[in-house]
């Protein structure tokens, strides 16, 4: 690693957070692993979810269930989203599930030799996203796919409202069930569950569930999960900016006192978005501002005193929490980690010790 900006994984808490998972739900884990395991990277984090339990994993495209088969995993593979017709043999070949979330899409499918095809059946009971409402259309397709020889494994939904609104999630599942029963099919898998509804949520029709956010310890319910991502930088110039003089691009800040400056090898090219602007990192035991705007490659903050260049900074971790984060920015832990820019080094811990440094852009380079 050559720059002081990483993104922190300690592997123990994921594992141990999947297992929860287990423990609470009574039901097989599907990890989800999409959008590079929500920017924490899909490689480690698939290892870990499986060494604790999951013994499947779900992706949002062919393309990162591909790669997840490069990378040498043999577990079955679900893509939640679409994948164009054309493509199904890749799928047939590498052993990768299919979602069929429509009557026309199934139409489009069996122009294809479906043969060794598995498929999970997507039901949209609320989210109006994708999936059957339809349940003549939903016995179509599904008769229509196991005709041109599909192998339909499993069926599912998505709730819209776990953590706000049980109401609506009860509803939503006595759709879902209906919509099962009424496809007069055994399914191998039935899975409804986000990571809300799988640590709190109980039915007696489901029998997996898809655990995504919950493996990084985000959760409104249960609280002792462990939180295993941080995002550190370093802070590597402190000067005193006398007061009435602005700081950064547009002059947005003006130091009310003579004011200790530190600034930091990290900006919105890393994640780190404007919007950051007026929160607070952690250096050295206590809190300090992002004052002026954030820039692409820096960031300044406001400190109470001199530090020694090098100084540590957490952006979030252990003391600022990433839900805090989120709400500051009105946003979803989600969308934090998946912003984090793939120039940012991800540092693997296990046991308190290092196991992996990755950096995909360096690592391309220093292959070739």
């Amino acid at each position: 690693m050559y720059r002081n900006t990483w993104m922190e994984i300690d592997l123990d808490a994921v594992k141990y957070n999947v297992k929860k998972a287990i423990e609470l739900s009574g039901r097989k884990v599907i990890a989800v692993v999409k959008a590079d395991a929500y920017g924490c990277g899909d490689q480690m984090i698939a290892k870990a979810a499986i060494e604790a339990g999951a013994f499947m994993l779900a992706v949002s495209s062919l393309d990162e269930a591909v790669i997840l088969r490069k990378e040498g995993f043999t577990e079955d593979i679900l893509v939640l989203g679409h994948v164009d017709a054309e493509n199904i043999p890749v799928m047939i070949e590498n052993g990768i599930s299919a979602t069929i979330y429509s009557k026309q899409f199934a139409a489009q499918l069996t122009a294809y030799d479906l043969h060794g095809l598995k498929a999970h059946l997507k039901v949209d009971t609320g989210m109006n996203r994708i999936g059957f409402k339809s349940q003549a259309e939903l016995n179509e397709a599904a008769e229509r796919l196991e005709h041109a020889g599909a192998n339909l494994t499993g069926i599912f939904t998505h709730f819209c409202c776990t953590d706000s609104d049980p109401a609506m999630t009860a509803k939503q599942f006595e759709r879902f069930s209906a919509m099962v029963k009424g496809t007069g099919r055994d399914f191998a898998l039935i899975h409804c569950d986000n990571s809300d509804a799988t640590l709190t949520f109980k039915d007696d029709l489901s029998n997996a569930c898809r655990y995504g956010v919950s493996m990084y310890g985000v959760s409104p319910y249960v609280k002792d999960l462990k939180h295993p991502v941080s995002f550190y930088t370093r802070v590597f110039m402190i000067k005193e900016v006398a007061a009435g003089e602005t700081v950064g691009y547009g002059a947005t800040y003006t130091a009310k006192e003579n004011e200790w400056i530190g600034t930091m090898p990290v900006g919105y090219a890393d994640g780190l978005i404007r919007a950051n602007q007026g929160r607070r990192v952690y250096v050295n035991g206590e809190e300090a501002e992002i004052v002026g705007r954030v820039c692409m490659d820096q960031t300044m903050i406001r400190l109470s005193k001199p530090c020694e260049e090098g100084s540590l900074v957490e952006i979030f971790g252990p003391h600022i929490a990433i839900e805090d984060m989120a709400n500051d920015l009105h946003t979803i832990p989600y969308e934090i980690l998946c912003l984090i820019s793939d120039r940012v080094t991800r540092v693997y811990k296990e046991q308190g010790t290092t196991v992996r440094e990755h950096n995909i852009r360096l690592e391309s380079v220093e292959n070739q």
